[in-house]
Protein backbone atom coordinates (compact mmCIF):
# COMPACT_ATOMS: atom_id res chain seq x y z
CA UNK A 1 0.00 0.00 0.00
CA UNK A 2 1.24 3.99 -0.58
CA UNK A 3 2.23 5.52 2.17
CA UNK A 4 0.33 8.62 2.67
CA UNK A 5 3.44 10.63 2.27
CA UNK A 6 4.14 8.82 -1.08
CA UNK A 7 1.35 10.33 -2.50
CA UNK A 8 1.58 11.48 -6.04
CA UNK A 9 1.31 15.01 -7.09
CA UNK A 10 -0.85 14.48 -9.57
CA UNK A 11 -2.90 11.50 -10.71
CA UNK A 12 -2.31 10.59 -14.54
CA UNK A 13 -6.07 9.18 -15.75
CA UNK A 14 -5.85 5.37 -16.07
CA UNK A 15 -7.93 3.43 -18.65
CA UNK A 16 -9.30 0.72 -16.17
CA UNK A 17 -8.39 -0.14 -12.66
CA UNK A 18 -8.54 -3.24 -10.90
CA UNK A 19 -11.54 -4.38 -8.48
CA UNK A 20 -10.76 -6.59 -5.62
CA UNK A 21 -11.54 -9.00 -2.79
CA UNK A 22 -11.56 -8.05 1.07
CA UNK A 23 -12.85 -9.78 2.80
CA UNK A 24 -9.30 -10.72 4.58
CA UNK A 25 -7.35 -7.41 3.74
CA UNK A 26 -4.34 -9.38 4.83
CA UNK A 27 -5.30 -11.78 1.71
CA UNK A 28 -6.73 -9.74 -0.96
CA UNK A 29 -8.26 -11.63 -3.99
CA UNK A 30 -8.39 -9.61 -8.04
CA UNK A 31 -12.03 -10.20 -8.89
CA UNK A 32 -11.77 -8.08 -12.22
CA UNK A 33 -11.56 -5.07 -14.04
CA UNK A 34 -13.02 -1.60 -14.22
CA UNK A 35 -13.21 0.53 -17.43
CA UNK A 36 -15.19 3.63 -18.68
CA UNK A 37 -18.09 3.02 -21.02
CA UNK A 38 -21.22 4.98 -22.13
CA UNK A 39 -19.16 8.07 -23.29
CA UNK A 40 -16.66 7.92 -20.42
CA UNK A 41 -19.96 8.75 -18.18
CA UNK A 42 -20.50 4.94 -16.76
CA UNK A 43 -18.25 2.46 -15.43
CA UNK A 44 -18.32 -1.50 -16.37
CA UNK A 45 -16.55 -4.13 -14.93
CA UNK A 46 -15.76 -7.65 -16.24
CA UNK A 47 -14.66 -10.21 -13.77
CA UNK A 48 -10.95 -11.84 -13.82
CA UNK A 49 -10.53 -15.33 -15.54
CA UNK A 50 -9.30 -16.48 -12.09
CA UNK A 51 -11.80 -15.32 -9.95
CA UNK A 52 -14.07 -17.23 -12.44
CA UNK A 53 -11.93 -20.52 -12.70
CA UNK A 54 -11.82 -20.48 -8.72
CA UNK A 55 -15.76 -20.15 -8.39
CA UNK A 56 -15.64 -16.57 -6.52
CA UNK A 57 -19.00 -14.99 -5.97
CA UNK A 58 -21.28 -13.29 -7.63
CA UNK A 59 -21.57 -9.42 -6.23
CA UNK A 60 -24.71 -8.97 -7.11
CA UNK A 61 -27.30 -10.54 -8.93
CA UNK A 62 -27.03 -8.62 -12.08
CA UNK A 63 -23.64 -9.80 -11.68
CA UNK A 64 -23.45 -13.19 -12.48
CA UNK A 65 -20.24 -15.58 -12.60
CA UNK A 66 -20.02 -15.24 -17.23
CA UNK A 67 -17.31 -13.69 -18.94
CA UNK A 68 -17.65 -10.54 -20.36
CA UNK A 69 -17.95 -6.79 -19.86
CA UNK A 70 -20.79 -5.83 -17.81
CA UNK A 71 -22.28 -2.86 -18.63
CA UNK A 72 -24.52 -0.40 -17.07
CA UNK A 73 -27.81 0.67 -18.70
CA UNK A 74 -27.41 4.19 -18.24
CA UNK A 75 -25.15 6.88 -17.79
CA UNK A 76 -23.90 8.10 -15.54
CA UNK A 77 -24.08 4.62 -13.18
CA UNK A 78 -22.12 2.26 -11.99
CA UNK A 79 -22.83 -2.07 -12.85
CA UNK A 80 -23.66 -3.89 -10.00
CA UNK A 81 -22.90 -3.91 -6.28
CA UNK A 82 -19.75 -2.03 -7.67
CA UNK A 83 -21.99 1.29 -6.89
CA UNK A 84 -21.62 0.68 -3.94
CA UNK A 85 -18.48 1.25 -3.61
CA UNK A 86 -18.24 4.96 -4.98
CA UNK A 87 -18.07 7.76 -2.64
CA UNK A 88 -20.92 9.31 -1.04
CA UNK A 89 -22.22 13.05 -1.76
CA UNK A 90 -19.99 14.31 0.37
CA UNK A 91 -17.05 12.23 -0.68
CA UNK A 92 -17.41 13.75 -3.43
CA UNK A 93 -17.00 16.83 -2.29
CA UNK A 94 -13.67 15.99 -0.46
CA UNK A 95 -12.45 14.65 -3.32
CA UNK A 96 -12.69 17.30 -5.54
CA UNK A 97 -11.41 19.77 -3.03
CA UNK A 98 -8.29 17.56 -1.85
CA UNK A 99 -7.19 15.37 -5.44
CA UNK A 100 -4.82 16.73 -8.12
CA UNK A 101 -6.23 15.21 -11.57
CA UNK A 102 -6.25 15.56 -15.13
CA UNK A 103 -10.20 14.06 -15.09
CA UNK A 104 -12.60 13.41 -12.50
CA UNK A 105 -14.89 10.73 -13.96
CA UNK A 106 -16.71 8.29 -12.05
CA UNK A 107 -13.44 5.64 -12.47
CA UNK A 108 -11.49 8.51 -10.25
CA UNK A 109 -13.91 8.93 -7.86
CA UNK A 110 -13.85 5.03 -7.25
CA UNK A 111 -10.07 5.15 -6.66
CA UNK A 112 -9.63 8.26 -4.91
CA UNK A 113 -12.49 6.64 -2.42
CA UNK A 114 -9.16 5.38 -0.99
CA UNK A 115 -9.32 1.95 1.55
CA UNK A 116 -11.65 2.48 4.15
CA UNK A 117 -14.82 2.39 1.65
CA UNK A 118 -17.86 0.58 2.85
CA UNK A 119 -18.32 -3.30 2.31
CA UNK A 120 -15.52 -5.60 1.13
CA UNK A 121 -14.35 -4.10 -2.05
CA UNK A 122 -11.43 -2.50 -2.82
CA UNK A 123 -10.14 -0.51 -5.72
CA UNK A 124 -6.27 -0.49 -7.06
CA UNK A 125 -3.98 1.16 -9.46
CA UNK A 126 -2.48 -2.23 -10.62
CA UNK A 127 -3.78 -5.40 -11.88
CA UNK A 128 -0.71 -7.59 -9.89
CA UNK A 129 -1.07 -6.10 -6.31
CA UNK A 130 -4.19 -4.70 -4.20
CA UNK A 131 -2.50 -0.67 -4.32
CA UNK A 132 -5.21 1.57 -3.08
CA UNK A 133 -4.98 5.07 -3.18
CA UNK A 134 -3.19 6.49 0.11
CA UNK A 135 -4.91 7.06 3.28
CA UNK A 136 -3.21 8.48 6.19
CA UNK A 137 -3.57 6.14 9.66
CA UNK A 138 -6.96 6.41 10.98
CA UNK A 139 -7.77 9.64 13.39
CA UNK A 140 -8.46 8.93 17.00
CA UNK A 141 -11.31 10.88 19.25
CA UNK A 142 -7.94 13.06 20.40
CA UNK A 143 -8.34 14.49 17.01
CA UNK A 144 -12.26 15.27 17.22
CA UNK A 145 -12.05 18.98 17.39
CA UNK A 146 -9.38 19.54 14.75
CA UNK A 147 -11.44 16.99 12.79
CA UNK A 148 -14.33 19.67 13.24
CA UNK A 149 -12.32 22.47 12.11
CA UNK A 150 -11.56 20.90 9.25
CA UNK A 151 -15.07 20.38 8.12
CA UNK A 152 -16.01 23.76 8.61
CA UNK A 153 -13.27 24.62 6.55
CA UNK A 154 -14.53 22.43 3.90
CA UNK A 155 -17.79 23.88 3.83
CA UNK A 156 -16.73 27.47 4.26
CA UNK A 157 -14.25 27.08 1.12
CA UNK A 158 -11.60 27.97 3.22
CA UNK A 159 -7.66 26.87 3.01
CA UNK A 160 -6.99 23.67 4.75
CA UNK A 161 -3.62 22.55 5.52
CA UNK A 162 -2.19 19.43 3.82
CA UNK A 163 -1.40 17.83 7.71
CA UNK A 164 -5.09 18.10 7.99
CA UNK A 165 -5.94 16.93 4.93
CA UNK A 166 -5.74 13.77 6.68
CA UNK A 167 -8.40 14.05 8.83
CA UNK A 168 -11.17 13.91 6.28
CA UNK A 169 -12.03 10.37 4.57
CA UNK A 170 -14.13 10.69 1.43
CA UNK A 171 -15.13 6.91 0.87
CA UNK A 172 -16.49 5.94 4.07
CA UNK A 173 -20.58 5.45 3.64
CA UNK A 174 -23.23 4.74 1.34
CA UNK A 175 -24.92 7.83 1.24
CA UNK A 176 -25.45 11.42 1.72
CA UNK A 177 -24.09 14.83 2.04
CA UNK A 178 -23.71 15.60 5.76
CA UNK A 179 -19.82 15.57 6.63
CA UNK A 180 -18.08 12.63 8.14
CA UNK A 181 -15.47 10.81 8.42
CA UNK A 182 -13.68 7.72 10.09
CA UNK A 183 -12.63 8.04 13.71
CA UNK A 184 -10.81 5.11 16.01
CA UNK A 185 -12.55 4.33 19.25
CA UNK A 186 -11.02 2.08 21.33
CA UNK A 187 -9.21 0.57 18.68
CA UNK A 188 -12.17 0.06 16.27
CA UNK A 189 -13.01 1.70 13.50
CA UNK A 190 -16.27 4.21 13.81
CA UNK A 191 -17.77 6.88 11.15
CA UNK A 192 -18.62 10.53 12.30
CA UNK A 193 -20.47 12.74 11.20
CA UNK A 194 -20.59 16.70 11.92
CA UNK A 195 -22.94 19.30 11.84
CA UNK A 196 -23.44 21.85 8.84
CA UNK A 197 -23.49 24.93 10.71
CA UNK A 198 -27.57 24.06 11.52
CA UNK A 199 -29.47 25.88 13.81
CA UNK A 200 -30.79 22.30 15.41
CA UNK A 201 -28.28 20.24 16.95
CA UNK A 202 -28.87 17.21 14.54
CA UNK A 203 -26.10 14.68 15.45
CA UNK A 204 -27.74 14.98 19.20
CA UNK A 205 -31.28 14.61 17.65
CA UNK A 206 -30.03 11.33 15.56
CA UNK A 207 -28.50 9.64 18.41
CA UNK A 208 -31.58 10.00 20.40
CA UNK A 209 -33.49 8.83 17.46
CA UNK A 210 -31.31 5.57 16.91
CA UNK A 211 -31.77 4.45 20.50
CA UNK A 212 -35.29 5.12 20.53
CA UNK A 213 -35.32 3.30 17.57
CA UNK A 214 -33.78 0.19 19.66
CA UNK A 215 -36.48 0.63 22.18
CA UNK A 216 -39.26 -0.36 19.34
CA UNK A 217 -37.62 -3.57 19.01
CA UNK A 218 -35.28 -2.43 15.79
CA UNK A 219 -32.19 -3.67 15.27
CA UNK A 220 -30.25 -0.21 14.98
CA UNK A 221 -26.05 0.43 14.75
CA UNK A 222 -24.75 1.19 17.85
CA UNK A 223 -24.01 5.08 18.07
CA UNK A 224 -22.71 7.70 20.75
CA UNK A 225 -23.18 11.67 20.71
CA UNK A 226 -19.64 12.77 20.99
CA UNK A 227 -19.56 16.88 22.46
CA UNK A 228 -17.81 19.18 20.36
CA UNK A 229 -17.58 22.87 19.94
CA UNK A 230 -20.53 23.23 22.46
CA UNK A 231 -22.64 21.06 20.30
CA UNK A 232 -22.30 17.18 19.19
CA UNK A 233 -21.15 14.76 16.06
CA UNK A 234 -22.62 11.33 16.11
CA UNK A 235 -20.44 8.08 16.11
CA UNK A 236 -21.57 5.28 13.79
CA UNK A 237 -19.94 1.89 14.82
CA UNK A 238 -19.44 0.44 11.43
CA UNK A 239 -21.65 -2.88 11.18
CA UNK A 240 -19.47 -3.67 7.95
CA UNK A 241 -16.09 -4.70 9.81
CA UNK A 242 -15.63 -8.21 12.16
CA UNK A 243 -12.30 -7.08 13.56
CA UNK A 244 -9.86 -7.10 10.88
CA UNK A 245 -12.39 -8.71 8.20
CA UNK A 246 -14.92 -6.97 6.15
CA UNK A 247 -18.05 -7.82 5.24
CA UNK A 248 -19.73 -7.60 1.92
CA UNK A 249 -22.87 -4.98 1.62
CA UNK A 250 -25.21 -4.41 -1.11
CA UNK A 251 -27.65 -1.25 -0.43
CA UNK A 252 -31.40 -1.95 -1.13
CA UNK A 253 -30.64 0.60 -4.47
CA UNK A 254 -28.04 -2.07 -5.42
CA UNK A 255 -30.26 -5.56 -4.57
CA UNK A 256 -33.71 -3.78 -6.07
CA UNK A 257 -31.95 -2.75 -8.98
CA UNK A 258 -30.17 -5.68 -9.67
CA UNK A 259 -33.65 -8.33 -9.13
CA UNK A 260 -35.39 -5.59 -11.67
CA UNK A 261 -37.82 -4.11 -8.20
CA UNK A 262 -38.64 -1.13 -7.38
CA UNK A 263 -36.97 0.74 -5.03
CA UNK A 264 -40.08 -0.02 -1.89
CA UNK A 265 -40.08 -1.88 1.25
CA UNK A 266 -42.61 -4.58 0.42
CA UNK A 267 -40.13 -5.57 -2.94
CA UNK A 268 -37.53 -5.33 -0.83
CA UNK A 269 -38.96 -7.39 2.26
CA UNK A 270 -39.68 -10.00 -0.90
CA UNK A 271 -36.47 -9.93 -1.75
CA UNK A 272 -35.52 -11.20 1.38
CA UNK A 273 -37.32 -14.51 0.51
CA UNK A 274 -34.75 -15.11 -1.51
CA UNK A 275 -31.52 -13.90 -0.44
CA UNK A 276 -32.16 -14.41 3.64
CA UNK A 277 -31.35 -18.10 5.43
CA UNK A 278 -34.74 -19.88 5.49
CA UNK A 279 -35.08 -19.78 9.31
CA UNK A 280 -34.90 -16.49 9.06
CA UNK A 281 -37.18 -14.97 6.53
CA UNK A 282 -40.08 -14.34 8.77
CA UNK A 283 -37.60 -12.67 11.41
CA UNK A 284 -36.44 -10.60 9.02
CA UNK A 285 -39.76 -8.88 6.83
CA UNK A 286 -41.27 -8.12 9.92
CA UNK A 287 -38.13 -6.15 11.14
CA UNK A 288 -38.24 -4.43 8.14
CA UNK A 289 -41.75 -3.61 8.63
CA UNK A 290 -40.97 -2.33 12.35
CA UNK A 291 -38.56 -0.15 10.45
CA UNK A 292 -40.95 1.27 8.11
CA UNK A 293 -43.54 1.99 10.77
CA UNK A 294 -41.24 3.71 13.15
CA UNK A 295 -39.74 5.70 9.87
CA UNK A 296 -43.68 6.55 9.25
CA UNK A 297 -44.06 8.23 12.99
CA UNK A 298 -40.71 9.89 13.87
CA UNK A 299 -40.95 11.41 10.40
CA UNK A 300 -37.82 10.16 8.98
CA UNK A 301 -38.71 10.87 5.26
CA UNK A 302 -35.08 10.46 3.82
CA UNK A 303 -35.20 6.98 4.27
CA UNK A 304 -34.17 5.88 0.33
CA UNK A 305 -32.83 2.73 -0.85
CA UNK A 306 -28.84 3.80 0.38
CA UNK A 307 -30.32 3.78 3.82
CA UNK A 308 -30.89 0.51 3.85
CA UNK A 309 -28.18 -2.47 3.63
CA UNK A 310 -27.80 -6.50 3.32
CA UNK A 311 -24.78 -7.98 4.26
CA UNK A 312 -23.44 -11.53 2.98
CA UNK A 313 -23.34 -13.73 5.88
CA UNK A 314 -20.16 -16.62 5.41
CA UNK A 315 -22.70 -18.94 4.21
CA UNK A 316 -23.72 -16.33 1.03
CA UNK A 317 -27.17 -15.58 2.34
CA UNK A 318 -28.20 -12.23 3.39
CA UNK A 319 -29.43 -10.39 5.72
CA UNK A 320 -30.49 -6.62 6.86
CA UNK A 321 -27.89 -4.72 8.38
CA UNK A 322 -28.53 -2.69 11.50
CA UNK A 323 -30.30 0.39 10.93
CA UNK A 324 -28.96 3.38 10.19
CA UNK A 325 -29.23 7.20 9.65
CA UNK A 326 -32.54 7.29 11.31
CA UNK A 327 -34.10 10.75 12.33
CA UNK A 328 -36.82 12.70 11.70
CA UNK A 329 -36.74 15.11 8.72
CA UNK A 330 -38.58 17.92 10.35
CA UNK A 331 -40.82 18.54 7.33
CA UNK A 332 -43.67 17.05 7.44
CA UNK A 333 -43.73 15.59 4.16
CA UNK A 334 -46.21 12.96 4.47
CA UNK A 335 -44.60 10.65 1.89
CA UNK A 336 -41.62 8.50 2.49
CA UNK A 337 -38.56 7.78 0.19
CA UNK A 338 -39.55 4.12 -0.50
CA UNK A 339 -42.69 2.92 -2.02
CA UNK A 340 -44.79 1.77 1.10
CA UNK A 341 -47.62 0.14 0.00
CA UNK A 342 -50.70 0.28 -2.63
CA UNK A 343 -50.85 4.34 -2.40
CA UNK A 344 -47.07 4.48 -2.94
CA UNK A 345 -44.88 6.54 -0.51
CA UNK A 346 -47.76 7.66 1.45
CA UNK A 347 -46.71 8.02 5.12
CA UNK A 348 -49.47 6.60 6.48
CA UNK A 349 -50.15 3.20 8.70
CA UNK A 350 -53.49 2.04 6.65
CA UNK A 351 -50.84 2.43 3.24
CA UNK A 352 -48.11 0.61 5.49
CA UNK A 353 -50.81 -2.06 5.90
CA UNK A 354 -51.83 -2.69 3.10
CA UNK A 355 -48.69 -4.80 1.79
CA UNK A 356 -48.51 -6.71 5.17
CA UNK A 357 -49.14 -9.76 3.38
CA UNK A 358 -45.47 -8.65 1.74
CA UNK A 359 -43.84 -8.73 4.58
CA UNK A 360 -45.23 -12.03 5.31
CA UNK A 361 -47.46 -10.82 7.97
CA UNK A 362 -51.00 -11.72 8.97
CA UNK A 363 -52.91 -8.03 8.95
CA UNK A 364 -53.61 -8.65 13.17
CA UNK A 365 -50.09 -9.27 13.79
CA UNK A 366 -49.57 -6.44 11.32
CA UNK A 367 -51.75 -4.16 13.91
CA UNK A 368 -49.82 -5.30 16.64
CA UNK A 369 -46.49 -4.31 15.49
CA UNK A 370 -47.43 -0.70 14.61
CA UNK A 371 -49.04 -0.54 17.98
CA UNK A 372 -46.13 -1.95 19.58
CA UNK A 373 -44.26 1.00 17.80
CA UNK A 374 -46.28 3.78 18.12
CA UNK A 375 -47.01 3.06 21.97
CA UNK A 376 -42.77 3.67 22.18
CA UNK A 377 -42.77 6.68 19.55
CA UNK A 378 -45.05 8.10 22.43
CA UNK A 379 -43.06 8.58 24.58
CA UNK A 380 -40.32 10.18 22.14
CA UNK A 381 -40.07 13.50 24.09
CA UNK A 382 -39.22 12.28 27.70
CA UNK A 383 -36.58 9.79 25.66
CA UNK A 384 -35.33 13.19 23.51
CA UNK A 385 -35.04 15.35 26.78
CA UNK A 386 -33.16 12.14 28.70
CA UNK A 387 -30.52 12.33 25.78
CA UNK A 388 -29.80 15.82 25.86
CA UNK A 389 -32.04 17.49 22.91
CA UNK A 390 -32.94 20.73 24.14
CA UNK A 391 -36.42 22.06 24.63
CA UNK A 392 -36.23 24.28 21.40
CA UNK A 393 -35.24 21.16 19.23
CA UNK A 394 -38.21 18.94 20.51
CA UNK A 395 -41.03 21.58 19.92
CA UNK A 396 -39.47 22.19 16.70
CA UNK A 397 -39.65 18.58 16.31
CA UNK A 398 -43.18 18.06 17.93
CA UNK A 399 -44.58 20.01 15.19
CA UNK A 400 -44.43 17.37 12.92
CA UNK A 401 -44.13 14.37 15.16
CA UNK A 402 -46.98 15.41 17.54
CA UNK A 403 -49.17 17.35 14.81
CA UNK A 404 -51.94 16.78 13.15
CA UNK A 405 -50.96 13.81 10.24
CA UNK A 406 -48.44 11.88 12.18
CA UNK A 407 -49.93 12.39 15.94
CA UNK A 408 -53.06 11.25 14.56
CA UNK A 409 -51.74 8.02 12.86
CA UNK A 410 -50.53 7.35 15.97
CA UNK A 411 -53.78 7.41 17.68
CA UNK A 412 -55.17 5.76 14.87
CA UNK A 413 -53.52 2.68 15.64
CA UNK A 414 -53.50 2.48 18.93
CA UNK A 415 -56.88 2.64 19.01
CA UNK A 416 -57.59 -0.01 16.40
CA UNK A 417 -58.74 -3.47 16.68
Amino acid sequence: MIAAADRPEAYQPQETLTLWWLADPASPRLVGTLRLVLSSQSVGFQYAGAWLATEGIALSEDLPLRDGLFIPRHKGEIVGAIDDARPDRWGERVIRRFEKTQRLSLLEYLLFAGNDRHGALGVSVRADAYMPWPTAPLAGLADLDEMAQVVRKVLANEPVPELQRRLIRPGTSLGGARPKSLIAIDGEPWLVKFAEGEDTDTELIEHASMTLAAGCGIQVATTRALPVHGRHAIAVKRFDRIGALRVHALSAFVALRAAGEAHGYPQLAQLLRRLAPAGKIASQQEQLFRRMIFNILIDNTDDHEKNHVLLRGRDGQYLLAPAFDVLPSAQGLGMQAMQIGSAGCDATIENALSEAAAFGLRLPRAKAVAQEVARTVNSWKDHFRAAGVTPIDIERLAQYIDGRHLGGERAAILGAR
